[in-house]
């Protein structure tokens, strides 16, 4: 009995000393919280004990792992890629959308909703392969900066939630993104950014379509069988896709609800739930129901009490927001 009290103090040190690389999160209650889970959910012996084969924890990523302000990265890259693209297709001259994005009318873009972001994404998400459109990505990246903070957009990555994922993984957990983005255009980014393989990275995605030549095989990008992986559909996608029910979950949108309750009433584990509350508006930027594009958060921080979630005040509880020696504006 003496030997499983020492070997569960020791591992429970471990962790508080390992949770000393959460450095850019302020010493608070949310903090304190995330390596209360973590220590009692990796230590053998204690009653809230998560076997390593079962720790799949999943977080959202635009707005929690980057910003998505004032447009998602997506977004701005389809955007931008409507500019690149227009002068060799006269024919889209006449679409409003078209129209909307040449002449950098944010309002009609905002007024034109989803059905105006599927015309832009059909335009620039489809009608190439894979490979071709990951080439297109990786070139928008090395070329485009972001344009508040001046820095490259694979630079642009929390540095809390960087920590964070490297943190759980430390720990035996398996990290994986679920996301209403798009799983190609999120698989170009996500292993340099945050360590997190292209098979756990869960996002919206249509069908593509396969090809065999005499000396190549290939996919080519649709918009034919889209699947939205947002708000109810994201219990389903990791189910469907992680095969697991997580026993951690991460958000900052009410579009993250279903998924952190999901993961909350996962009967067998202690879980934890958490949701970013973008309240800083000096060094990124500051809403909740009122959101620049997406990202609103009502329905979530009133269930956050009731469900036990932790609410992250980016303002009190982060350091830093992004990575200094990374960011660096040109």
């Amino acid at each position: 009995m003496k030997g499983k009290l020492l070997l569960a103090s020791l591992l429970l040190w471990g962790s508080a000393v390992q949770a000393d690389d959460l450095s850019a999160w302020r010493d608070s209650a949310a903090k304190r919280a995330i390596v209360q889970w973590v220590q009692e959910t990796t230590a053998p012996g204690s009653r809230a004990f998560i076997p390593v084969n079962e720790r799949y924890v999943v977080f959202d990523n635009d707005g929690t792992l980057w910003p998505e302000a004032p447009l998602t990265f997506q977004l701005q890259f389809a955007v931008d890629e409507v500019k690149r693209l227009a002068p060799s297709h006269p024919q889209w001259q006449q679409d409003p959308m078209v129209q909307a994005v040449l002449s950098d009318d944010k309002a009609a873009l905002e007024k034109a909703g989803k059905q105006g972001l599927l015309k832009l994404l059909t335009l620039t998400h489809s009608g190439m392969t894979t490979d071709e459109f990951a080439q297109r990505v990786a070139q928008w990246v090395d070329t485009h900066r972001h344009p508040r903070f001046g820095c490259r957009y694979d630079t642009l990555s929390y540095q809390p939630m960087r920590q964070l994922l490297d943190y759980l993984r430390r720990n035996g957990f398996k990290t994986w993104i679920v996301s209403g983005g798009g799983v190609d255009f999120m698989r170009v980014l996500a292993e340099k950014m945050y360590g997190i393989p292209p098979e756990q990275v869960i996002g919206t995605f249509s069908l593509s379509e396969f090809s065999l030549s005499e000396n190549d095989t290939q996919l080519r990008k649709t918009m034919h069988g889209a699947f939205l992986d947002d708000e109810a559909a994201k219990p389903v996608a990791i189910h469907l896709f992680m095969g697991h029910r997580p026993v951690a979950a991460f958000g900052n949108s009410d579009g993250d609800v279903p998924m952190l309750q999901y993961t909350s009433s996962n009967p067998k584990m202690k879980t934890l739930g958490l949701l970013i509350h973008h309240t800083d508006p000096a060094r990124e930027y500051g809403y909740d129901a009122h959101p620049h594009a997406s990202g609103k958060l009502v329905s979530g921080l009133t269930l956050a009490p009731r469900y036990g979630w932790v609410v992250v005040d980016m303002h009190h509880d982060w350091q830093t927001v992004f990575d200094p020696t990374l960011c660096k504006p040109e």
